[in-house]
């Protein structure tokens, strides 16, 4: 078995913000199967089969920064190993359309990766950084509140472009 987690914050408020862009990755691979909630885990999930594999998709609901915790509690009710699990993360330093694939990589800032290798006591496992960054680098002076903003008209297209180049590399990896 295999965890792909998509991280975000839970809220209507937040939905299609940079943010949540793991929450977008997750829900077009799901497509109309229904969120299970797990009050336990503090998160949502969908056991589905990829590439025959089984894996189950998580969307934390503890906010950002406490993510690793949903991660961790997965991680033991199915004992399985760390390099089993396929984080998806906003990246602010990927430009919009870009997604960087990497294993045993330390956070770079990213709280939410931050909660995870915490929790689990180690960086091995495979994050895929997809790029919300602007090509205007004064949208992106403050940080906290760039990355909770909604994507642009003009954005979404490109949203939905490298949504559907993860998927494929998901598709890859299993």
């Amino acid at each position: 078995m295999k965890l792909i987690i998509g991280l975000g914050n839970p809220g209507k408020q937040y939905e299609k913000t940079r943010h949540n862009i793991g929450f977008m990755v997750l829900d077009a691979l799901a497509g109309n199967e229904n969120w299970n909630n797990d009050k336990k885990a503090k998160g949502l999930f969908i056991k589905t089969k990829v590439n025959n594999t089984d894996v189950e998709l998580i969307k934390p609901q503890t906010f950002m920064n406490e993510s690793g915790f949903t991660v961790a509690y997965a991680i033991r009710k199915h004992n399985i190993d760390p390099k089993d699990v396929i984080v998806i993360h906003d990246d602010k330093d990927l430009l919009l359309g870009e997604y960087k694939i990497q294993n045993n990589r330390g956070p770079a800032g990213h709280n939410g990766v931050k909660s995870i290798i915490k929790h689990l006591k180690t960086q091995d496992f495979t994050r895929i950084r997809v790029g919300v960054a602007s090509d205007n680098p004064r949208k992106m002076s403050d940080t906290s509140k760039f990355v909770l903003n909604k994507f642009g008209l003009f954005e979404k297209k490109k949203v939905k472009e490298v949504i559907n180049k993860v998927i494929q590399e998901i598709n890859n990896l299993i």
